[in-house]
């Protein structure tokens, strides 16, 4: 399997990565963690890296690019791979097809999970964590047993500063303007597949494995 999730903020991509990692056995290549690696170990690249992100910059296409293709390089083609985190944008979108198509690695999948603007907002802005178990909740759409659990054991809900709906609006505007035009060129591609990403995580699971099978 050779796929990337495509969303918005709290579309759940991330949880249904790590479903599909668990299931299908595809390494998950997060550019993140590739960009932290390259740090940790001192690399070549790793501290350049250091430099550009020490000084506010963002790390270059070539470079993600660069790392993206060396860990495929040390991935078994049998297992696939899942794509976190990247492409964001078109012009990255047409890069990597170009790096893939050049290994002889190109996508199989590309899926959307589309959820209604209000319920991105209810996701992130509700979004909790107890202070007790360090369990995430929310306070729209968590059991209310669960979140009374929390609360009469002491422990109190805490909110992640950037929840907040000023900085949730703008991270849904950039994905807008920056990322959704992706769709457009997959769409054409013929490798665009979109799912309904509203419901349980389980019912979202099951209509994204029943659209790459």
């Amino acid at each position: 399997m050779r796929i990337i999730l495509l969303g918005a903020p709290g579309s759940g991509k991330g949880t249904q990565a790590e479903n599909l990692t668990r299931d299908f056995g595809c390494p998950q290549i997060s550019t993140g963690g590739l960009l932290r690696t390259a740090i940790r170990e001192k690399t070549k690249t790793g501290k350049k890296v250091e430099k550009i992100m020490a000084r506010g910059d963002l790390v270059s296409d070539e470079i993600v690019l660069g790392l993206i293709q060396q860990s495929l390089e040390d991935i078994d083609d049998q297992k696939g791979y899942l794509l976190d985190g990247y492409p964001r944008n078109i012009n990255q979108a047409k890069s990597l097809n170009s790096v893939l198509k050049s290994m002889n690695r190109p996508l199989e999948h590309t899926v959307l999970i589309d959820v209604d603007n209000e319920i991105l907002v209810k996701r992130l802005s509700g979004r909790r964590t107890c202070s007790m178990t360090g369990k995430t909740l929310n306070i729209y759409f968590s059991p209310k047993a669960e979140i009374d659990e929390c609360l009469n054991s002491g422990g109190e809900l805490i909110q992640r500063d950037d929840d907040n709906i000023e900085s949730i609006s703008k991270r849904i505007d950039v994905y807008r303007e920056q990322t959704e035009p992706m769709i457009e060129f997959y769409r054409v591609s013929g490798l665009l597949k979109v799912i309904d990403g509203q419901g349980s995580v389980e019912d979202v699971y099951q209509r994204l494995v029943s659209e790459i099978n």
